[in-house]
């Protein structure tokens, strides 16, 4: 019991440096919809942040779990910084290297010639991060986490401020909506050619500030390239690298591949495939609010089950951890699938004809938590190879169906095959989870409740439709008598079974 307060302590914690910071950042959706009312103009912002996606999990090259493989113990936790830190340090400054030489044959490859300073600040940027990440895995293995918070919330801060002074204040200035007598001083910050540019470069500088608040945590790194030393570090890192990748694709494929699937004119109303991309990326970003609370969770949970390794009990704390980690995202689900109608107006109006897609988004992401989290086994078990196996499964039937269905179905098209192949991941994961490390898995209950979600998503998500004030109170009040009914259940019926840890059979998991 006590353990499973301490994960959901953390997890509020964390999640005040990622949900709340980054709902505030996903707010700025509003800002961009609106101030950029043409699609096409976000297209190369979005194709961009797709891109860097992956790349992410090549610069970090899966060392953030690494490091609390080899880091969580005081004694090796310098050695194990020093070396992660040189790898990824060599690694980045290589990559952004070649990146920034050959901006110019990459940005036009992308289909947005003259872009080539977005290519060069993205460079950059992934330098920057993939420093910062390692010396915030290490806040986190020190359980630093009130540090982390702020850093985090600070970064969030200046990005999301940087935002609304160019593009609300300098942009409107610049463009004679507000206090023409402040020109001069907009016009140096806001140059109209660059527009949607400014939205990376504010990122840009977020990245800077956050390096130099994270200072303290490099103090005593000295470089270490030894092989031997850093060699058994990368052997257990690179199938995480081979599986986040995988993943990261898997995740981001059908916005990799909607641009050039998407047949002309497929959509009448904005028949541009860039046009519907930038609408579909958009639109996209509703679904962050499953990925936050996903986030927050991963960053409290794998400390926890690192530092109880080995633990007899261990098995038993995942599996009650997962049951309530999951009925979380059912009612983050119910919440946002059932309030659509209210919520696709924080987006620009011409942005808002893909929202029909958001609850199939959102279970999708839902799959991607929980396989996130019963993955556990293969990282604890040093057995990360069936990660790999797993997330290239998923990315390969991520590719194949979205050539199959974007050109036939479009948004839904790559929404349904988001959807399958998470599932399937998740399948796996369980099956072969349970033949090499057991966990006690609820699956009986768990699987009702998620069915129940989709019957009240499906039904009143799409076929009977109340619209107005009226819809409001009807769909929160079912919302909420469902997820009572889950509480009575867990807590009256079961008689405070639903905290109770499960019986492990340690034979089994021997």
């Amino acid at each position: 019991m006590g353990l499973l307060k301490k994960l959901a302590g953390d997890t509020m914690l964390y999640g005040m440096s990622t949900i709340v910071p980054r709902l505030l950042n996903w707010l700025l959706v509003t800002v961009h919809t609106r101030a950029f009312t043409e699609p096409e103009m976000l297209a190369d912002n979005s194709q961009l942040y797709t891109y860097v996606v992956t790349l992410n999990v090549i610069y970090t090259f899966g060392m953030e779990t690494a490091f609390f493989r080899y880091g969580s113990k005081k004694e090796n936790q310098q050695q194990a910084f020093n070396q992660i830190l040189s790898f990824v340090l060599v690694l980045g400054a290589v990559l952004s290297g070649v990146f920034i030489v050959f901006a110019t044959p990459i940005i036009e490859a992308i289909g947005f010639p003259g872009k080539e300073r977005l290519v060069m600040w993205l460079a950059i940027i992934l330098f920057i991060d993939t420093l910062c990440a390692i010396a915030f895995v290490k806040l986190r293995a020190n359980n630093q986490a009130k540090k982390f918070v702020l850093i985090k919330i600070l970064n969030i801060s200046i990005n999301i401020g940087l935002n609304l002074f160019l593009i609300i204040l300098c942009k409107n200035v610049v463009e004679g909506k507000l206090l023409p007598e402040w020109m001069p001083f907009a016009s140096f910050f806001y140059k109209a050619n660059i527009g949607p540019d400014y939205i990376i470069w504010a990122n840009y500088v977020a990245s800077m500030v956050t390096l130099l608040l994270l200072w303290k945590e490099f103090v005593g790194f000295k470089i270490d390239l030894t092989w031997e030393k850093t060699k058994p570090i990368v052997q257990y890192a690179f199938p995480l690298m081979l599986m986040g990748l995988a993943g990261a694709i898997n995740l981001t494929a059908d916005r990799l591949m909607f641009r050039s699937l998407l047949p002309e004119g497929f959509y009448p109303d904005f028949p541009k495939p860039d046009q519907a991309f930038s609408i579909y990326a958009q639109v996209y970003k509703l679904s962050i609010f499953m990925t936050l609370v996903v986030q927050a969770y991963r960053y409290a949970a794998d400390p926890l089950f690192f530092a109880k390794m080995g633990d007899k009990n261990s098995p038993g704390l995942i599996a009650l951890s997962t049951k309530w980690f999951t009925i979380a995202c059912i009612a983050i689900w119910l919440g946002v699938s059932l309030n659509l109608g209210w919520i696709q107006n924080l987006i620009g109006v011409n942005y808002r004809s893909a929202v029909y897609i958001v609850p199939v988004l959102l279970l999708a992401n839902l799959f991607v938590g929980i396989f996130g989290n019963i993955s556990i086994w293969y990282k604890l078990s040093d057995k990360t190879q069936f990660g790999t196996y797993f997330t290239v499964a998923g990315m390969i039937i991520t590719v194949i169906l979205n050539f199959l269905l974007i050109p036939v179905l479009g948004y839904l098209g790559s929404s349904i095959t988001f959807v399958i192949s998470t599932f399937g991941m998740l399948w796996a994961s369980y099956y072969f989870g349970q033949k090499y490390f057991l966990v006690p898995y609820d699956l009986g209950h768990l699987s009702v409740y998620l069915l129940g979600a989709l019957v009240l998503v499906a039904l009143f998500g799409y076929v009977v439709k109340v619209e107005g004030i009226g819809g409001i109170l009807l769909n929160n009040i079912l919302i909420f008598s469902y997820l009572f009914g889950i509480y009575y259940f867990e807590f009256r019926y079961r008689k405070d079974g639903g905290l109770k840890m499960p019986a492990v059979n340690h034979t089994e998991n021997a």
